[in-house]
């Protein structure tokens, strides 16, 4: 019993020393308190005296006070404010039989340790309650409040685009799956592209389903074919993407097809796959035999470099299917985030889909060129890139840009008129023109690292003036804008409002920035109350560095201290994008709810880091050495995790993941990622929930298997189906699961072998509908990597 005193004594200092550094930030006095109260309790304890122990039995009866006073019945915020003083309790407790004058001392514990217990149950389930999921509203059914898909597939057979159509609704008209079934939804088959994607590359496709046949691409980029019942190989074709042109935050998401018209389907390349490489190709092959399509360019490839004045290999990739419109491949790239302003152009090109003739060329610093730059020159470095999946409307022959940043994504002073007019906004592109027919822009001088990541989706809306054809935007910022997609002009109000000013750059920042009336995904902004952990301890510290950054809310500036960006630049909504359910009416978005803590820091101490861009001789000799110790060459960083952004004054440390510690646990409280409905007339949210559990998470990186919602980060999207049902997996929890799309609740899951960082797809086959997910995992998300496309179905005969 003395080292339980010493124990609690020594716990008690640290939260002195630690609560009076909080108090002198600001903060809350609770552990200063605390820590002094559990210093002459644990003093006692070890001198076995029963006063110590009853003296934290008043210290932990104040605790709870005090926890259910500034987080109420929230229980993920109960968590660290009375788990790990409940353990102790119980301890002390326990200790009675052993303290000086104690007689009667076993039974007092006995009936100490069977009180906590009956109270601990009756709060558990209360808190339980307090803290369930519930339908605000109800569902919209079937057929009623519905809103119509400009590009609807009438059989809805099939998957012919990333989006699931041109419009990217990510929904199936498929119902042979239902809420009532899926239960018994099973494995149908499995296939191992044979690329695990390592610390550099990443499997994040979404297949296409034309036909009889799945098509997809591996974390290299090598092209598959597959037969839609069985799984198996049909043809397979390797571009031969070299290791050194992989950056190491890149993805193969997906890929395009099309079809020539008017010409014989037996004709070689007349239905042909277009895939986007991580070196910067566009190669097309035969959707039969794999074959490349010998009139596209040289031996069916062209580049998309060309023009851009040779970029060092891994600065430019394709990581998103391209889109095809009128004929026209229309593909933006991406270009490695961090690395320096002068990068390489953000130039968005449009290929001939038959001969890959470059048909046009957006340089918006250049309107004056529509296709290759005068020889001599490039296409203007640092602009804003699309390294996202556009939208295609092919009745209107508009391609929906959800645009980038310019290079140096933390600074804005160098960013030229064009640029800041572009930036972090959607572009309507003329595909006949290769002019921008509009732009809406949501972030003014972004220097969040904002830019639009998700896909927009096209919906035709019935109005009192019947139906408008309108485009739905997500953001990172969580923000969903309605526009009319002919014009661009909001169909829901967008509010401008005063936003937060200064940072080290103060005439930059825009006095006020576009809010959406319309939604948002975005929660309130943090307080100090919103700090997490595992115990008051590293909850203490995380307040700490909490009070001792720079914080105004959202659109806090950036600074050379420690800041905080909340949203983080994870959304939000990112590149899953939302899918839309238009029988119903309904938007489904998955979101993250995480805070950033960075700091820009000042060039000279940034060189001292050793924080070099890839292309420069000093990253490279690193890579060489790492390489021949056998190290890994996508961390051969030196010190810290910052980015040069070499060109302004100002490398940047970007903590995405903001932990405590000493636990690896996230500082912000849960839950760090939800799903919602939304109903798409009205904005409002029909329910929200956590979304991913925390079976992979836990305290020192040790995957707890909890199945408890959690809410965790997540990357990828949904498919929506008529069934009712919701299919996604993204989280961290390596989990597919199908959600009621009316209540909420998860009706099916299922353990993937490896983390399901993808968007999911529906189809049919020989009047069997299935469930295709790839199960790659993410290094980002640290999840398990894998090479797997795993088809699920109803048992034959039970459909």
């Amino acid at each position: 019993m003395r080292l339980l005193g010493v124990v609690i004594a020594l716990i008690g200092l640290t939260l002195t020393i630690g609560g009076g550094q909080l108090i002198m930030l600001g903060g809350s006095p609770y552990y200063l308190i605390v820590g002094l109260l559990m210093i002459v309790a644990g003093g006692l304890l070890a001198l076995l005296r029963a006063a110590g122990a009853w003296l934290y039995i008043l210290i932990f009866i104040g605790t709870v006070i005090w926890a259910l006073w500034e987080v109420g019945l929230n229980g993920w915020a109960l968590v660290p404010r009375v788990i790990a003083p409940l353990v102790l309790l119980i301890l002390v407790v326990l200790s009675f039989p052993a303290l000086k004058r104690e007689g009667g001392g076993g039974k007092l514990a006995l009936g100490g340790i069977g009180l906590i217990l009956v109270l601990g149950l009756i709060s558990g389930f209360v808190v339980a309650q307090a803290n369930r999921a519930r339908v605000d509203s109800p569902v919209p059914a079937m057929g009623r409040g519905g809103i119509g898909d400009p590009a609807m597939i009438k059989t809805g057979a099939d998957w012919p685009a990333w989006g699931g159509t041109d419009s990217g609704q990510r929904y199936s008209p498929l119902s042979q799956i239902n809420k009532d079934n899926v239960k018994g939804l099973k494995r149908a088959w499995t296939f191992r592209t044979g690329d695990l994607p390592g610390e550099r590359w990443g499997a994040e496709t979404t297949p296409l389903k034309i036909g009889d046949t799945l098509y997809l691409c591996s974390g290299r980029n090598r092209l598959f074919a597959l037969d839609a019942t069985t799984g198996k190989q049909k043809w397979t074709y390797d571009p031969k993407v070299a290791d050194d042109q992989i950056p190491y935050t890149a993805a193969c998401r997906g890929v395009s097809y099309f079809a020539q018209p008017n010409v014989d389907a037996a004709q070689p390349c007349a239905m042909r796959i277009i895939e986007g490489t991580l070196d910067g190709r566009l190669v097309a092959v035969d959707a039969r035999t794999g074959v490349p399509c010998a009139g596209f360019g040289t031996n069916g490839a062209v580049s998309i470099k060309t023009g851009m004045g040779d970029p060092y290999p891994g600065m430019v990739s394709i990581t998103s299917a391209p889109v095809i419109v009128r004929g026209v491949v229309v593909t933006g790239h991406q270009v490695l985030d961090g690395q320096k302003r002068w990068n390489a152009s953000g130039v968005i090109q449009g290929f001939d889909a038959v001969t890959g003739q470059l048909r046009f060329a957006w340089d918006m610093m250049r309107p004056d060129i529509t296709a290759l730059p005068p020889e001599g020159q490039t296409y203007t470095p640092g602009t804003p890139n699309m390294w996202t999946t556009a939208t295609a409307d092919e009745a209107q022959g508009l391609v929906f840009l959800p645009m980038g940043n310019s290079s140096a994504d933390y600074y804005s002073g160098l960013r030229r008129p064009a640029e800041n007019e572009y930036s972090t906004s959607l572009v309507a592109l003329d595909v006949t023109t290769g002019k921008p027919r509009w732009h809406f822009q949501t972030v003014r001088k972004d220097v969040w690292d904002y830019d639009l990541g998700s896909q927009a989706t096209l919906v035709d809306m019935p109005t009192a003036a019947g139906l408008i054809p309108a485009v739905v935007l997500p953001s990172k910022q969580g923000d969903i804008y309605i526009l009319d997609r002919r014009t661009g002009q909001p169909l829901h109000k967008v509010e401008e409002r005063r936003v937060p000013q200064g940072g080290v750059e103060p005439s930059q920042r825009s006095p006020t920035q576009p809010f959406s009336l319309f939604h948002t995904l975005r929660k309130p902004d943090l307080t100090e109350r919103d700090m997490w952990g595992m115990s008051p301890i590293d909850q203490m510290f995380c307040r700490i560095q909490f009070r001792q950054a720079s914080y105004e809310g959202y659109f806090t500036p950036p600074t050379t201290q420690y800041y905080i960006e909340y949203p983080g630049y994870n959304g939000g909504s990112d590149w899953g994008g939302v899918a839309v359910d238009p029988a119903r009416g309904l938007i489904v978005a998955n979101y993250n709810d995480m805070p950033n803590h960075n700091r820009l820091v000042p060039r000279a101490e940034a060189d001292r880091l050793g924080w070099f861009p890839r292309d420069d001789p000093r990253y490279i000799e690193r890579e060489k050495e790492a390489a021949n110790r056998g190290g890994d060459l996508s961390k051969s960083k030196a010190e810290g995790a910052g980015d040069p952004q070499i060109g302004v004054p100002y490398a940047i440390d970007v903590n995405a993941g903001w932990r405590v510690k000493f636990t690896g646990l996230l500082c912000k409280q849960p839950p760090y990622g939800g799903i919602r409905t939304i109903d798409l007339k009205t904005g409002r949210t029909l329910w929200d929930r956590p979304f991913g559990t925390a079976r992979k998470n836990g305290p020192f990186g040790i995957p707890s298997m909890l199945p408890v919602e959690i809410g965790t980060p997540n990357n990828g999207g949904s498919a929506v189906t008529a069934g009712g049902l919701i299919f996604i997996a993204a989280a961290t929890d390596d989990l597919i699961r199908a959600i009621d799309i009316e209540t909420g609740k998860t009706v099916w899951s299922d353990v993937l072998p490896a983390g399901g960082q993808a968007n999911p797809m529906i189809y049919e086959q020989n009047g069997r509908q299935y469930l295709v997910i790839m199960a790659g995992g993410h290094h980002f998300m640290e999840t398990r990597e894998g090479d797997y496309v795993i088809a699920y179905a109803l048992p034959e005969g039970r459909a």
